[in-house]
C-alpha cells in the first residue's frame, strides 16, 4: 500500500526530527516481537555510527520506521470513536514515531520502544488537546480525558466489563470525581452536522428544525421609533419618504410625480433624513 506520509491537506510543521517520506507499509511479517526489536536495535545502532553519510543514515532510519509502523497504528487505533477521522489519527502517530526514531539515542541503553511509545502517545495527546476539540474544556481536563482513553482498553481487558469511574480512577491514581468530569467532556471533539437528520419523522434535517430569526419584532420597534419624528413633517415630505421607501420609486420618478427635477428630489430627501436623524439621535428628555 503506497503512502505518502505527512500529504495530507493541513501539514503538520516540519523540524529537525520531521520530513516528508514516501513509504511502502507492507503486512507484518510473521516474526516474533524480539526479532523486530533485535533487527530495530541493529538499525539504530548502524545510524549511530560516527562520520556515516547523511543519506544512508536516513534510510537506515526510514527501515527502523517502516519495521515499528505497525506499532504506531496500533496505538493509534486506541484513540478511534473520539470524533477524529482514523487516517488523521495515524497520521499523527505516524509522526510521533517519525520522532521517536530521529531522536532515539541507542548509547543511553533504553530500547527503542520503551521510548517510541511514550513519545507516540504523547504525540496524539497533543493532538486531542491542541487540535481536536470542538469546545475547548480546561487543559486539565484535557490531559485526563486522554489518559483515560489509554488506560481504558487495558482496564477493559483485565476487568472483562467497561471500567467504573471508581476503577479508572483507582488505576490512574486520582478520583472518581475526576474521571467522571473527563468523561463528560467527550461529547466536544464533534458536533452534529446541521444536515444531520432530526428527531422527527418526516426527513427533516436538523436545519429545517431551527428557528428562524424573527423580523417582525424589529420592525414593530422601528415603526414606534420612527412614527412620532415622521409626524412632525409636513405633507410633501411624507409623500416623498413614502414614494421612495414604500413605493420603491427613484428619485427621477419622484421627481415627475410632484413637478420637481431630480436634483430637487436630491436636496429635498437628504434634508428630510437629516432632520430625521437629528430627531431621533437626539438625548430624550426626562418627562
Amino acid at each position: 500500500m503506497e503512502s505518502k506520509w505527512f500529504s495530507r491537506d493541513a501539514t503538520p510543521p516540519q523540524d529537525d526530527t520531521t520530513r516528508s517520506l514516501t513509504v511502502t507499509i507492507a503486512p507484518v511479517p510473521a516474526d516474533t516481537k524480539q526479532r523486530i526489536a533485535d533487527a530495530t536495535q541493529d538499525l539504530l545502532d548502524q545510524a549511530a555510527v560516527p562520520g556515516l553519510p547523511e543519506a544512508r543514515r536516513q534510510e537506515l532510519l526510514d527501515q527502523v520506521i517502516l519495521l515499528n509502523s505497525p506499532i504506531a497504528r496500533s496505538i493509534a487505533s486506541r484513540y478511534r470513536s473520539k470524533g477524529v477521522d482514523s487516517d488523521d489519527l495515524e497520521q499523527v502517530a505516524y509522526l510521533g514515531l517519525v520522532k521517536a526514531a530521529n531522536g532515539y539515542r541507542p548509547s543511553e541503553s533504553t530500547a527503542f520502544l520503551a521510548y517510541a511509545v511514550p513519545t507516540i502517545r504523547g504525540e496524539l495527546k497533543r493532538y486531542f488537546r491542541d487540535c481536536a476539540w470542538t469546545v475547548r474544556p480546561p487543559r486539565r481536563v484535557q490531559e485526563m480525558q486522554g489518559s483515560i482513553a489509554a488506560a481504558e482498553p487495558e482496564l477493559t481487558q483485565k476487568l472483562g466489563h467497561l471500567p467504573t469511574d471508581r476503577e479508572t480512577a483507582e488505576a490512574l491514581g486520582t478520583e472518581p470525581g475526576e474521571i467522571a468530569e473527563a468523561t463528560a467532556v467527550r461529547a466536544c471533539f464533534s458536533t452534529l452536522s446541521l444536515d444531520a437528520p432530526g428527531s422527527g419523522e418526516g426527513g427533516a434535517s436538523l436545519m429545517d428544525t431551527v428557528a428562524d430569526a424573527e423580523d417582525g419584532y424589529d420592525l414593530v420597534e422601528n415603526v414606534h421609533t420612527l412614527t412620532p419624528a415622521v409626524a412632525d413633517l409636513d405633507d410633501r415630505d411624507r409623500r416623498i419618504l413614502q414614494l421612495r421607501f414604500c413605493h420603491g420609486y427613484t428619485q427621477e420618478e419622484i421627481g415627475q410625480e410632484l413637478g420637481v427635477s431630480q436634483m430637487q428630489v436630491s436636496r429635498l430627501l437628504r434634508g428630510i433624513l437629516d432632520r430625521l436623524r437629528e430627531e431621533l439621535t437626539a438625548p430624550q428628555r426626562a418627562d
